[in-house]
């Protein structure tokens, strides 16, 4: 299975943008997903994540009430809604899957076992 991020881009403050991530080689219906991102000379950094249902979706504190995260089964993608957008949102975002427990380890990096490639956000007036 590979992940393909997309939608990122340019946007002002208060905006909105649409992430997509969609696995090719086979359904990763199975599979618990989560967005992370990673700023300019900070560390990788949790943004949400869903359960393999779609269900139970958990998020960073910096993002709370304006992301949400969503994965459609029936196509094989998640989606990261961003509303709200701040400068400090600028990033590059991944995402991530993986099976097993919907446990405490999600929020670890070594939890997931694909990732895909990025997609640059950029927030800027």
């Amino acid at each position: 299975v590979q992940l393909q991020a997309s939608g990122g881009g340019l946007v002002q403050p208060g905006g909105s943008l649409r992430l997509s991530c969609a696995a090719s080689g086979r359904t990763f219906n199975a599979f618990n997903m989560a967005w992370f991102r990673r700023a300019p000379g900070k560390e990788r950094e949790l943004v949400a994540t869903i359960n393999w249902r779609g269900a139970d979706p958990s998020y960073g504190d910096s993002v709370k009430g304006r992301f949400t995260i969503s994965k459609d089964t029936t196509s094989d993608t998640a989606y990261l809604q961003m509303n709200s957008l701040k400068f400090e949102d600028t990033a590059v975002y991944y995402c991530a899957a993986a099976r097993g427990p919907y446990g405490t380890d999600r929020y670890r990096i070594g939890y997931y076992e694909l990732w895909g490639q990025g997609t640059q956000v950029t927030v800027s007036s």
